[in-house]
């Protein structure tokens, strides 16, 4: 085999699908996989008895049932592999440190990656010492806990814009604390006549005027489909966090204008206040017209080539 050929492993909490975007560009690179996405997995009670049980052991931390048939179904998956050369973990919060021991002792070379804030996720503060590497796309994070920085990807990168859209403004987001936030921005969006769609998911029976509810997750590929359609998107952060979303990669690699609420925007490479407008009070939300009407800045390419998906995952292996 090529010695630049790797057997890389890639273990991911994959709910929305952008992690097999890293085992396709590692494929596409001549290595061998193994994506193992945990989100799959199901976990089905025996009894009800169980089903409380977990209830109660989940919330008070001693432990949750679903965790431990992640843990057990992924320390069989590896038994099939003789060697790895580098193990990629995304979402290793779920798991538990014998695990990734476990994995780790097979592995030349572990890698994690960080793509929440800590704080939302404390538990990732007792594994960051079981990795070679830990890289996360909180700035804070990275000074307080000495971790190397590294932002979200391009996954979708096309030459042209478009000149015609579905949508002035575009959003898809889970129903969260956020919620309040979208409620403000959709119905100014209104009061401006501004054709706007921002769906969110929830079980709930929710109702707003302004909003769009949807109990059916959308496929990646059903969301880039809306994207598509879309002339400027819409990114709400979430509260105590500066690392930039998703949702600002797609805007770049779709060469999309972008509403943002997140300020830390201004000190990446690519901001430019024509193309990105930030709303810093949500409760005095003003938006200039002009923003609507001019076109798109387009961000030269050499600018963006780190982002690219390409590029980005050369630095894991």
């Amino acid at each position: 085999m090529d010695k630049d050929i790797k057997t890389i492993l890639l273990i991911t909490y994959d709910n929305w699908g952008f992690n097999q975007y890293i085992a396709d560009a590692l494929e596409a690179k001549g290595h061998e996989v193994k994506h193992i996405n945990f989100h799959h997995f199901r976990y089905k009670y025996p009894n009800l008895g169980y089903k409380i049980f977990n209830f109660f052991t989940k919330n008070t931390g001693i432990l949750n049932l679903k965790h431990q048939h992640y843990n057990s179904v992924i320390l069989k998956e590896i038994e099939k592999l003789n060697k790895i050369d580098t193990s990629i973990y995304i979402k290793a919060d779920f798991l538990s440190p014998e695990t990734i021991k476990a994995i780790n002792k097979k592995s030349e070379k572990s890698v994690l990656i960080i793509s929440d804030s800590i704080n939302r996720y404390p538990k990732t503060k007792k594994i960051l010492t079981l990795f070679d590497k830990v890289f996360s796309f909180e700035k804070k994070d990275c000074e307080k806990y000495n971790l190397i920085f590294k932002t979200n990807f391009i996954y979708n990168y096309v030459e042209h814009i478009p000149e015609v859209f579905k949508y002035k403004v575009f959003n898809i987001s889970s129903l969260d604390n956020r919620f309040p936030v979208f409620q403000k921005i959709a119905k100014y969006l209104h009061q401006l006549n501004i054709n706007y769609r921002i769906i969110i998911f929830t079980s709930k029976k929710e109702n707003d005027p302004y909003l769009e509810f949807s109990k059916t997750t959308l496929s990646i590929s059903e969301n880039n489909a809306l994207l598509a359609e879309s002339e400027i998107m819409l990114d709400v952060h979430r509260t105590q966090q500066q690392g930039l979303s998703f949702r600002v990669f797609e805007s770049l690699g779709l060469h999309k204008k972008l509403i943002t609420t997140n300020s830390d925007i201004i000190n990446y490479d690519f901001y430019n206040p024509e193309n990105i407008h930030i709303i810093e009070d949500v409760e005095k939300i003003s938006i200039p017209e002009l923003f609507f009407e001019k076109p798109y800045t387009k961000v030269p390419k050499k600018f963006l080539e780190k982002y690219l998906i390409e590029n980005w995952v050369e630095e894991l292996i």
